[in-house]
Order: C-alpha cells, then structure tokens, then sequence
C-alpha cells in the first residue's frame, strides 16, 4: 500500500502531465503543489512510485509520467468526479430538449459530449430488448395493405411495411389496433409474444390469416438486430492527440470502426454504472494507448443503453466523468419525458 503522501504526489503528477503534456521532474512538483516536503523527498517518492510500476521514465530526462496502472490508482482513489458549472449544465439541457425524436436525440448527444470533452463520442440507441411498447399503430395503406410502426417507451420508432393475404377493412384494422395496444402496451417486449399469441382465435376465420400475418410482423420487429446501433462522432479530436499515440493513430481509428469492437468497449448495456477502461485494460490491441469512459442511460433506474467517449491515456478524467454522467442524466430525463 502506498502512503498518503505518495499517492498525493501520484495524484500531483497525472494532474500536472494531463495539463502541460509533459514529463514531469521533482522540481516543478514541489514548485506547483503544496506536497509540505523537500524535493529530495519528492525524488524518493518518485522512485518508489516507479519502482511500483506507477510512473515512468520516457525518456532520459528527470520527468516522469504515470503508466497504466498509475492512471488506474489515479482514477480509483484520487479523482473525483468533477462537477459541471450552473451554465454547463443549462447549455446542456437547452441543447438536448430541442431534439425532434429519438434520432435527434442521439445525434445531438454525440456532438454535445464530443464537444464538452474534446474526445470521441460514442452513443447507443436505446435497446429493444429492454424497453416497454408505447403504442402500437396500424394504417391501411391499400385494401390489403398495412403500415406497422412500433412505439417504445424511450422513443424509438419502428415502421413495417404488411402485405395481407385478403382484403382487411377500415373496420378490421381499428379493432385489430385496439385489441394489440390492450395486450401489449406497458408490457416488455419479452412479454409480447405470449400476450398476443391467442390473439387471431378471437377473430373471424377470413380475418385470422391477416391477424397472423401482422402479429408476426410485429414479432420479428422485436427481435430485429437492429438495437445494436451506435452513433460516433468527434473522431476528429483525436489529431489533436498525435504524440499520445505511441506510432500512429491509425490503428484507433480503425477500431472505432469496428461496432462490435465500440459494444465491448461500452460495456453490458444494462449496467448504469460508470466504467473507467485505460490503455491495456481494453482488449483490443488498437485501443492499447486510449482510455474509455462510459456510463448507462435510460427513462427509469435501469439503463436501456450506454454511452461514452474514447480518448487517449492523458485525458482529465475528472472532467470527461462529470461530463459524461451529467450527459447521460440529462438524455434519461429527455427520454422519460418523450
């Protein structure tokens, strides 16, 4: 266990790198933070910080600067969550409560958290599997033709194209979309299935094959893959960390190219917690020198999906953790009130 005054001069140490790029010597430490000790000291405790694999020695110079697992002590013990200012988190609010829809919504989130943290953003949409219908609409569209669209609680709309196997009435279709929407609406979409599985039997023998049709219509809505949908934005920002990158930052952007790769990283949607991943804490090899930030978002206690940003290890986490929860905050409120 490392003393208090060590993990002071570790915390001094991420705090002064993240801000001048820097390598950073016992000197400027002692000159920049209240540590209460002499340089010698500060040189002694360095030692053993390095020793103990939490800085490093870049190069030849006195400077040091912290390692993998000294930004993971720094991240655990050290750093709180820095709050945003009153007009942060206004100018959050005003920008996120103009989106139109779900779509809006995202992409909004995707440019706000990238510009509040100069990093990339990367955004979830709100999965299927974990919402609640809304509403379910059914349109005649031609006499045996029908437009589906599927409602959810956080917002999204799923729009379905029926062809019927007979002419379907005027009549028909409002009583159908009754019938669905006193099944299903409220219900988790693991519940749907069972719900409206009777449903055809209640209807005339010439309806019944329509009803099917438009039930499994609606089934295979649910089940579509498309839940795993990320929006990133802001890949940009990451020129501006060239020399933070060991070679090239190639190899980062290509894995954010990559959905499945962006997922892991994220995290279990269902899992409101923040996560703090640095450098080799992610597995894929691409992401060695960034660290992600990402967090849960959802209209209730439980997270309908994830978002975050991806940068590199000399990030202020502080910020980028109160910037990334207070984003999340506010895009929750937003969908419980869509």
């Amino acid at each position: 266990m490392l003393s208090e005054r060590r993990l002071e001069v570790l915390r001094a140490i991420v705090q002064d790198y993240v801000g001048t790029e820097e390598p950073v010597g016992s000197k400027a430490l002692t000159e920049r933070h209240k540590l209460g000790v002499s340089p010698a000291t500060v040189r002694n405790d360095m030692a053993v910080l390095e020793e103990e694999g939490f800085i490093a020695q870049p190069h030849t110079s006195a400077g040091r600067i912290p390692t993998d697992k000294g930004y993971r002590l720094f991240v655990d013990k050290l750093a709180g969550v820095k709050p945003l200012s009153p007009p942060e988190r206004r100018a959050i609010q005003n920008f996120l409560e103009g989106a139109v829809d779900l779509d809006d919504v995202v992409g909004r989130t995707v440019r706000l958290l990238a510009q509040l943290t100069r990093q990339v953003a990367v955004v979830q949409y709100p999965s299927l599997t974990r919402s609640t219908v809304r509403h379910v609409e059914l349109l005649s569209l031609a006499p045996a033709r029908l437009m589906l669209v599927l409602i959810t609680d956080t917002g999204r709309v799923e729009q379905r194209m029926v062809d019927c196997p007979a002419p379907f009435g005027e009549t028909s279709v409002a009583d159908l979309r009754a019938r669905l929407n006193s099944q299903v609406v409220g219900r988790r979409f693991a519940d749907v299935p069972r719900l409206v599985q009777d449903l055809p039997e209640s209807f005339e023998p010439e309806d019944r094959g329509t009803v099917s049709t438009v039930l499994s219509t609606l089934l295979e809505t649910l089940v579509e893959e498309t839940e795993e949908r990320l929006v990133i934005g802001g890949t940009a920002n990451l020129t501006r960390f060239g020399h933070d990158f060991p070679l090239t930052i190639r190899p980062v952007l290509d894995a954010l190219e990559e959905q499945v790769v962006l997922l892991k990283l994220l995290g279990e949607a269902t899992d409101p917690a923040m996560t703090v991943r640095i450098g080799h804490e992610n597995a894929h090899e691409g992401l060695n020198s960034t660290s992600v930030v990402a967090v849960g978002y959802g209209s209730g206690d439980e997270a309908v999906a994830k978002l975050g940003v991806v940068g590199p290890t000399r990030m202020d986490y502080p910020g980028t953790m109160g910037a990334v929860r207070a984003v999340a905050r506010y895009v929750g409120q937003i969908l419980a009130e869509s």
